[in-house]
């Protein structure tokens, strides 16, 4: 039988969704809480792998078991037993067939900034500067629905079969007076390329680069031409769809 779990997890404290031969992950420390609790190894595969340091505000990942579970119980004690920076929202069961991971056809992430010093997000968002041109930002994000390969903002020598990604959304908006946030949906992301292209549109935001400078960067297909990738903790992925 498998299940799907729906939860969420703060990232500061990880080294990633995937588990490591040496430092903590998120998907080490769930499934040595489900092993425990269900009293049988149980093997997670997530939706998909965040880096180091971000975070999730709505994660799915499949198991399989032989016997059949409490779903509502389950929840119930994993939430006590898990560390306080990681919640289980629901457990249901699922088709046979049913893949986390391949059968997503979109997720989205947010990448928050402020433009004025912040004591209280400051660990969970990036100041930037306040004169930051988030018109520009947006006109820039504007050109990403023109292209598919993203080769440009993909960590190099990753494993993957194609660099090419379907952009649906791409779009800054401001949620405060000093607060912005910056949403991407996509059938699906290379690694660390939320996080270049938000290094890249900052450039932008800064006039370091122009829009068809920015242009230009996607289509050189060189990830040395484009900008510095932005820090992980003030990145969230925020849904998975099927």
């Amino acid at each position: 039988m498998r299940y799907f779990i729906y939860f969420q997890y703060n990232g500061a404290n990880y080294h990633g969704w995937q588990r490591q031969p040496n430092g903590s992950s998120v998907q080490a420390t769930l499934e040595d809480a489900m092993s425990t609790l269900m009293r049988t190894p149980i093997a997670l595969t997530g939706a998909g792998r965040t880096d180091a340091g971000v975070h999730a505000r709505y994660m799915t990942a499949h198991f399989d078991t032989d016997t059949p579970i409490d779903a509502t119980h389950l929840v119930k004690r994993l939430n006590v037993y898990l560390p306080a920076d990681m919640a289980i929202f629901g457990i249901e069961q699922v088709a046979d067939t049913l893949h986390a991971r391949f059968d997503a056809t979109a997720r989205t992430y947010q990448y928050h900034v402020h433009t004025h010093k912040d004591a209280f997000i400051h660990t969970q968002s990036l100041q930037v500067p306040a004169t930051l041109r988030f018109d520009l930002m947006n006109e820039a994000a504007k050109v990403l629905f023109e292209y598919i390969d993203f080769t440009s903002f993909s960590k190099l020598h990753t494993d993957v079969k194609t660099n090419n990604c379907t952009i649906i959304l791409a779009e800054w908006t401001q949620i405060s007076t000093h607060q912005w946030v910056f949403t991407i949906t996509a059938n699906r992301f290379l690694r660390n390329m939320v996080r270049a292209i938000v290094g890249t549109l900052l450039q932008v935001g800064t006039e370091k680069i122009s829009i068809q400078e920015f242009r230009n960067i996607i289509e050189s297909k060189d990830r040395c031409k484009a900008g510095t990738s932005a820090p992980a903790h003030a990145l969230y992925l925020t849904n998975v769809t099927y």
